[in-house]
Parts: C-alpha cells; sequence; structure tokens
C-alpha cells in the first residue's frame, strides 16, 4: 500500500485506510495532527484551570466568599472534567479527529467568556460562579477525547513519546494559565472590554487591575485552534460505537491502569487546582494564625515573616510537572513505562512524607516559619515532579498492554477518573485536613507500587510493559 493510497479520503474527513505499523505510515499526517491537537489541548488546560487563577483573587476584587465556598468552587472544574470525560472517552470512533477536536476547542469559549465577564463586578451570584467552574470542567474533559484520537495514528514504538508530548505540553496549558495572569491583568492596554477593578491584598496598597484580560485574550487564540482543526486535521477508519467501546472493562488491567493513574494524574491535576489556595491558607493571608483583619490595613502577626504571594509560586508545580512529563516520555520508549511507573510511584511516597510535617506550620518565630514554607514549597514541587514521570509512564503502558482501540478507550477511561483529582483534592483537604488526607496519598501510592511491581515490573510479569 502507498502512502498516496493510505492518504486517500473518504467524505473529505475520513482516511479510506490506515496502518501506522507498517512501510506506508505517513508520518507527516501523524506529527501534524499531533501538533494542532497539542495546541487545542493546551487551550484546554487554559480553560480548565483559569478558575484556579482566579478563585483565590475572587474576595480581593470584593466578593465576600468563605473559606469553604472557595475549595468548593476550586473542586468544582474537577468534578466537572471527570464527568466530561466520561463522554469524551467514546468520541473518536464515534466523531473522529476533526469534529470533535475543532468542536471542542470552540466549545471552550463560552465558559472563558463568563469567567472573564463575571470578575468585572463582585455581583454574581455563588451558583452563577459555580456554574462556571463547572462549564470550565469541558477543558478537562477534552483530554479523554483527545489523547485517545492521537494515538490512533502513531505505531507502539512512538507511543511513548507522541503521548507524552502532548499531554506534557497540554499540561503547560494550567502553567501558562497561572504564569500569565498576573502579568495580563496589569496590562490596561490589553482591555478592550470592560473597565479595570481595584484588587486589595493585605499589607499592600490597593491595586488596579483589569481581570478579565486573563480571560478573554485566550478566546481569539481558542478561535484559531478550532479553524486550524476543521481544516487541517482528518479522522482515522477507527470506528465503533459506544456498547462495542465498553469491552474494556472486562479486561482486570483497565482497573489496575486506573488506580495507577489516579496516582500520577489525579496527583497532578489536584495539587494544581489547589496549591495556591492551601499556600494561601497555610502561610499567607487565608491564615487566622498569621493574619488578621482584612484589606491594606491586615496586621502580620509574627514579627519578620512576609506573606508570600501564591502568584508567584503556584505555576511551578504544573510547570514541573508537565515538563517532567515531556523529557521522560522519550525513556519511557526506551525503558519500558512500568520501571518508571516504579520511580514515581517511591518518589511520591518519599515527597508526600517529607511534605507532610509543613501542612501544620510553626508559628512560634519569623524563622521558624520561613523555614517550614520552604519545606512545603520544595515537597510540593517534588511531588509534581513524580506525579510527571508517572504520567508519562502509565501513558506507555497502556499502548502496550492492550490492542490499539482498546487502547484509546483504556487512556480515555483513566484519565476521566482520575481528572476528578481536583473536586478529590479539594473535598478531602476541606473535610480531613492536609495531614490526613496527604496520609492517605501515602498509603495510595504504596498500593501503587505493589500493584506495578507484580503485574508490570518484576521478572515474568504478566503484562510486562
Amino acid at each position: 500500500m502507498t502512502s498516496s493510497t493510505t492518504q486517500a479520503r473518504r467524505g473529505g474527513e475520513w482516511l479510506d485506510s490506515w496502518d501506522p505499523e507498517g512501510d506506508s505510515w505517513d508520518s507527516k499526517l501523524a506529527w501534524r495532527t499531533l501538533w494542532i491537537t497539542t495546541f487545542c489541548l493546551t487551550l484546554a488546560f487554559v480553560a480548565w484551570f483559569l478558575p484556579s487563577a482566579i478563585i483565590p483573587k475572587l474576595n480581593a476584587l470584593g466578593y465576600s466568599w468563605t473559606k469553604s465556598e472557595l475549595y468548593w468552587m476550586a473542586a468544582m472544574p474537577g468534578l466537572a472534567a471527570g464527568l466530561f470525560r466520561l463522554v469524551w472517552m467514546v468520541l473518536p470512533p464515534i466523531m473522529g479527529t476533526r469534529k470533535m477536536v475543532s468542536l471542542t476547542t470552540l466549545l471552550l469559549v463560552a465558559p472563558t467568556l463568563g469567567w472573564g465577564v463575571r470578575v468585572q463586578n463582585p455581583t454574581a451570584p455563588y451558583w452563577e460562579l459555580m456554574v462556571l467552574a463547572f462549564l470550565a470542567g469541558i477543558g478537562g474533559g477534552a483530554f479523554s477525547g483527545f489523547m485517545p484520537s492521537t494515538s490512533f495514528f502513531f505505531p507502539k514504538s512512538k507511543q511513548g513519546t507522541a503521548l507524552g508530548l502532548q499531554a506534557g505540553l497540554g499540561n503547560f496549558g494550567v502553567s501558562l494559565v497561572q504564569l500569565l495572569t498576573p502579568y495580563l491583568i496589569a496590562m490596561g492596554g490589553l482591555a478592550v472590554f470592560g473597565g479595570s477593578q481595584v484588587l486589595k491584598s493585605p499589607g499592600k496598597p490597593d491595586q488596579q487591575v483589569w481581570f478579565q484580560n486573563a480571560a478573554f485574550v485566550w478566546i481569539p487564540l481558542m478561535i484559531i485552534g478550532g479553524v486550524l482543526a476543521w481544516t487541517m486535521l482528518k479522522s482515522v477508519p477507527i470506528q465503533a460505537n459506544i456498547k462495542q467501546q465498553f469491552d474494556i472493562f472486562k479486561n482486570q488491567d483497565t482497573w489496575w491502569m486506573t488506580l495507577l493513574y489516579i496516582m500520577t494524574f489525579g496527583t497532578f491535576s489536584g495539587l494544581s487546582a489547589q496549591f495556591g489556595l492551601l499556600m494561601a491558607d497555610l502561610y499567607g493571608n487565608g491564615n487566622t494564625d498569621i493574619v488578621s483583619g482584612s484589606g491594606a490595613a491586615a496586621k502580620v502577626l509574627v514579627d519578620g515573616y512576609s506573606l508570600p504571594d501564591p502568584v508567584k509560586y503556584v505555576f511551578l508545580g504544573p510547570l514541573i510537572g508537565a515538563g517532567a512529563r515531556v523529557v521522560f516520555s522519550p525513556l519511557t520508549d526506551r525503558m519500558g513505562g512500568a520501571i518508571w511507573s516504579l520511580v514515581s510511584g517511591i518518589g511520591l511516597v518519599a515527597s508526600i512524607v517529607y511534605t507532610i510535617p509543613s501542612l501544620t506550620p510553626d508559628t512560634s518565630s519569623a524563622s521558624a516559619l520561613q523555614g517550614d514554607f520552604k519545606q512545603f514549597l520544595w515537597g510540593m514541587l517534588a511531588i509534581f515532579f513524580f506525579s510527571g514521570i508517572g504520567n508519562a509512564s502509565t501513558f506507555k503502558q497502556m499502548p502496550m498492554i492492550f490492542e490499539r482501540r482498546q487502547a484509546g478507550g483504556v487512556i480515555g477511561w483513566t484519565a476521566a477518573i482520575a481528572a476528578f483529582g481536583p473536586f478529590l483534592f479539594g473535598i478531602g483537604i476541606n473535610l480531613l485536613g492536609g495531614p490526613a488526607f496527604y496520609w492517605i496519598g501515602v498509603a495510595w501510592a504504596v498500593m501503587c507500587i505493589g500493584i506495578t511491581w507484580w503485574r508490570y515490573a518484576r521478572p515474568g510479569a504478566p503484562k510486562k510493559s
């Protein structure tokens, strides 16, 4: 079969045939699909985590939500993403890559526009902001459709690298929105629509900001992404109805890999959404043991201690996690995924245990408090790093364990369940407290280490991957 035959189109969208394991594999088409879909996936993560960059500042903009209300709001995109992923996971064989990627990318405009409108005046009712937080989960849901559809285009020998690049670069959308938000909101020249707001921060002068920029600047890119996907993508003729796709649940490895991906991506997404709020509550103006009062007149109770601004740190975790996913993906193609899943699990146990003491900061002195903050920051960044390694390794394992169509379904399913991470982390930390919830994370990681060794990594393992 020649390359021209492989690329023959049916109806201008569907490929007549496609065999990435054969000599006629069209690498140009595969990589074009990867880059366009990755661009759209990055914007999807921007839309998904835009609330995490805005919610910690809502009260400073004039709202008066309680700590619990803010945690629930920050958790909502995670709940929605998990539910949406259960839908998106079955779309690739039904809709095809072109329709799914282009239409999903255009859907991102709705919640992004809504946040841009509602940050301009602190008058929105709580339910409306919760709806916007829920709709932001569309960006998270996209992952379970985009990743399986891209896996159809690559041979197994390259899927670790391809999927790692797409997921890792897509994950950079989290850091992108969190890193750029403080700069975007300070640029009055970008505020084509709407006026300015006043940002009130404890111990600091009032700041004039244009918070709508944090949302509106992404909308033109989302429209461009949708157009690129519609005009340049094709669809692989791998088709199955919903009932046929549910055969993945008869395979025990679907469930084992789900547990592993909860450990890796569940941790990455959960902490990405909660990092800023957790830092503020433990070491910033959310901690009533450190700060009293409100607004610019707030008093620091521990002499010599400077309140950290979460905005300056919150992007680092997702950046490190996404970077680790990109860097370690080629290594999983060379060495296999299971060995790196073991490294991820062991690293997560060590870094979580290291972080736990800093979840109860010592307020007896500024030096003790500052030391605890450094331990908290470095521990959290280590957790992000090892979760990123595991995100790369598990996505190498799944294409090796399952046949092509099932592998796509399992990727979508595991991603759907792990996307509940922001919701579970938000609720878990709020109800159980940080230390207890983190100890549950340690136990979960230990369990996953055992599963990985016995099922996938040891000599003679049933599914060496």
